[in-house]
């Protein structure tokens, strides 16, 4: 490829050295931890409301608003969750169980600063691994044709659906809908217009941005609409923020181990930071030797959650930038900002745009590094965005959805869709599907199409070809594996249950 990690960290600082990028970098972190701390908002939300504000930004800016974001976004759910009870962030949720009772004792400081050096210590390990795990797969990757790469979208496809928050089948129902939006507009590979009813707006497909922001920004508005939050317990006395020594000293080997969770769940596709906290919570309870402390105040019971939850955004980033396949919903969202800008995540990034993703590397780091400060000293301030009134807040947002759909090209039809997609998405959350199946089936749609329909072009309508290449058959035997793991899983435990029977 011709390039080595350390470019990773050095060919887009030119990008980084402008002012525009600082204090783009510095809005996004406050406003993601904004965000992050109003229950009912996310990261996720965030960013898809944030991105259609990019659209004629330069490349630096852009990525430094969304990015921080990001990455502020996925840590400023642990305020709220220490001083009102309520994650801010779904992945904020197991914060609030030792966070509250620590605010209730009025330690909230040392609770939101372990959560901020937690979040800042798994962020950047994250970074690092993927700096060198996003250059040895897309080395990998080069190597890729038509038929790699379907398998490849396929496993992201297989790993959405099961993930999902209620059921297989229902996952899988979103991400089929997700696959036939993706399939409006002109076919990829002959041209011809196919699903746009004869309107012209529908020849290039539904625009990304009214997806995606119809999907998360336009449905959370719809529900706090319907939600009437009463009044919220808020810990007024934060107290010292910093831990000592000694209390860091304890806390570090969780924090390593959560970071190291976090990395590797969050390059899992559509895992994400919720599974992740989960995941590192419950495995520092179970080698603890005193695990009755955990829900009374025990700081590793926030160090695990938030240091997973936050590694989770470098580790999502791996298979986005190397393969092209989105880590997260959020990652989706940034997967689409990048088509937006005329690029395409994949080997190809690498080899043709390495400034761009050196400038992505160092903005996550910094962006790390940025809210640990945000969150330090200010929040005692931000912890009281839990009581703006909803109606103030819902038709700003809603504003800034419309204005972000209309300002891509300028067209009223945007709106609709907009809103045709909000309307479809706040079903599914009526019927118990899941929005982020249908979002990555949309980013990856494309991908898998075009993979399978150029591999079975390639070889001639020989379906065999996807099977008998290795890293091909490889993926496609995971994917399998994947969809039917419930299944495979109740299997081996009824078969050891039966032989401990016959023992």
């Amino acid at each position: 490829m011709g390039y080595s990690v350390f470019d990773l960290y050095t060919a887009g600082l030119p990008m980084i050295l402008d002012l525009n990028v600082v204090l783009m970098l510095c809005l996004g972190v406050v406003s993601g931890v904004l965000i992050g701390a109003m229950p009912g908002l996310s990261a996720t939300m965030g960013v898809a409301v944030m991105t259609p504000l990019t659209y004629k930004m330069g490349m630096g800016p852009s990525f430094a608003l969304l990015l921080g974001v990001y990455c502020g976004g996925v840590y400023g759910g642990s305020i709220t969750a220490v001083v009102a009870n309520i994650p801010g962030t779904p992945s904020a949720m197991m914060t609030t169980i030792d966070g509250y009772p620590l605010g209730q004792q009025g330690k909230a400081g040392l609770a939101i600063g372990t959560a901020a050096i937690a979040s800042v210590i798994g962020g950047l390990f994250s970074v690092v691994i993927l700096s060198f795990s996003a250059f040895a797969l897309a080395n990998v990757a080069l190597a890729f044709s038509a038929q790699e790469y379907f398998a490849v979208a396929l496993i992201g496809l297989a790993i959405i659906s099961v993930i999902s928050e209620t059921s297989i089948v229902r996952g899988l129902i979103s991400g089929v809908i997700g696959l036939l939006l993706a399939t409006m507009g002109s076919d990829p590979l002959l041209g011809t217009p196919r699903f746009t009813f004869d309107n012209y707006y529908l020849l290039d497909g539904m625009q990304t941005i009214s997806v995606l922001v119809g999907f998360f920004g336009l449905v959370s508005c719809f529900q706090m609409i319907e939600k009437k939050l009463g009044e919220f317990t808020v810990v007024r006395e934060i107290g010292r923020v910093l831990p000592t020594w000694k209390e860091f000293k304890r806390i570090l080997p969780t924090i390593i181990r959560g970071s190291i969770i976090g990395t590797f769940i969050g390059a899992v596709p559509a895992a994400g930071g919720s599974v992740a906290s989960i995941v590192a919570y419950g495995t520092e309870k179970r080698m603890s030797k005193q695990p009755e402390k955990f829900g009374k105040g025990e700081l590793k019971g926030i160090a695990a959650p938030e240091s997973a939850n936050n590694a989770t955004t470098g580790g999502a980033m791996i298979p986005m930038l190397a393969l092209g396949v989105p880590g997260d919903a959020c990652t989706a969202i940034l997967l689409g900002a990048l088509t937006i800008k005329g690029l395409t995540a994949g080997p190809s990034l690498f080899s043709e745009n390495m400034n761009v993703v050196s400038c992505i590397f160092i903005l996550i780091a910094l962006a790390n590094i940025l809210f640990f400060f945000v969150g330090m000293f200010g929040a005692k301030y931000i912890s009281r965005i839990i009581t703006v009134p909803r109606h103030y807040l819902v038709p700003i947002i809603l504003v800034f959805c419309m204005l972000g759909a209309f300002a891509c090209r300028s067209a009223v039809f945007d709106i609709w869709t907009l809103l045709f997609i909000g309307l479809i998405g706040y079903i599914f959350a009526k019927v118990g599907l899941t929005a982020a199946p249908a979002v990555l089936g949309y980013i990856l749609g494309n991908l898998f199409e075009q993979g399978f329909r150029r591999g079975m072009m390639l070889a001639h309508g020989n379906f065999l070809s996807f099977l008998t290449r290795p890293i091909s058959a490889t993926c496609i035997a995971l994917a399998v594996v994947i969809v039917f793991s419930p299944q495979l899983t109740a299997l081996f435990k009824k078969i050891f249950k039966m032989d401990e029977t016959k023992v």
